[in-house]
């Protein structure tokens, strides 16, 4: 649940909030779409979006999704309607387990015995289709959830909830995401719960990652922003140089996700 945020981690959650419902409403404005599009999942980062998105629209002009499957936990799911209800928002309830087993099936294979990863990640691209749907249906843009730690880490599903019309959170760490979202008045719970994707059971983000949010946000913070090499960072950070190395090794290993799309470069006529 909740841990402690050093100073260096710390933003003005007031002026932080206004600025981020400022960029939504202008840009929302100046696309000339009627509103936005969303999925929630129960977590943190979609439902400080989805309520700064609220802020900037007004809960009318802001369409969200639930979409669980068979493996989704019942208390992600009631998370999810929790918020929901605070906000004020009628969301679209969609089950994509039959979406999920279609694709699995189409290659011989079940929930049972297919990859995690490779399953989770249907999963992750089948959303991303319901959202662009609703958004064409509603003239609306997708607003992504990934936060920074995510992005720079490159934890998260590439055509899945990597896509998006824009991404509102993209300057802020997990931990700083949190704290707009007490700022925010969302339940503690919801905001300060341990990060998963809830791809299979049982999952959870630091069994990937190696470590929590409060210790990676840290190292991110000193390699990224100070620029500090790995032992500086394991001495500021208060850990292991083998798990700075582990963390920020993810950042070059997945900077494929961040780029747009790659292509041979033209050979010019002399």
């Amino acid at each position: 649940m909740r841990y402690d945020v050093p100073e260096y981690l710390r933003i003005d959650a007031a002026k932080t909030a206004e600025s981020l419902v400022s960029f939504i409403r202008g840009y929302v404005e100046a696309s000339g779409a009627a509103g936005v599009v969303l999925g929630l999942s129960g977590g943190a980062d979609s439902s400080v979006l989805a309520a700064l998105a609220v802020r900037a629209l007004g809960s009318g002009r802001v369409f969200s999704l639930i979409m669980p499957d068979i493996e989704s936990p019942t208390s992600s799911i009631s998370d999810a309607k929790e918020v929901s209800e605070i906000l004020g928002l009628k969301p679209y309830f969609v089950d994509i387990t039959e979406g999920v087993a279609y694709v699995l099936k189409s290659f011989g294979d079940t929930y049972e015995n297919s990859s995690r990863i490779a399953r989770g990640n249907v999963k992750a691209r089948l959303r991303m289709l319901m959202l662009y749907y609703v958004a064409n249906k509603t003239n609306s843009l997708v607003l992504g959830t990934s936060d920074r730690s995510e992005w720079l880490l490159g934890y998260f599903t590439k055509w899945g909830d990597g896509a998006a019309d824009i991404h509102p959170l993209l300057n802020l760490y997990k931990t700083q995401v949190r704290l707009l979202g007490d700022y925010l008045g969302l339940p503690e719970r919801i905001c300060w719960k341990p990060a998963s994707p809830d791809f299979w059971p049982g999952h959870k983000a630091s069994d990937e990652l190696g470590a929590e949010y409060d210790v990676i946000d840290r190292i991110l913070y000193f390699y990224v922003d100070r620029g500090m090499k790995v032992e500086e960072v394991a001495e500021h950070a208060g850990v292991s140089p083998d798990l700075v190395t582990r963390i920020v090794s993810r950042i070059s290993a997945t900077e494929h996700k961040r780029r747009l799309i790659a292509g041979p470069h033209p050979i010019l006529a002399k």
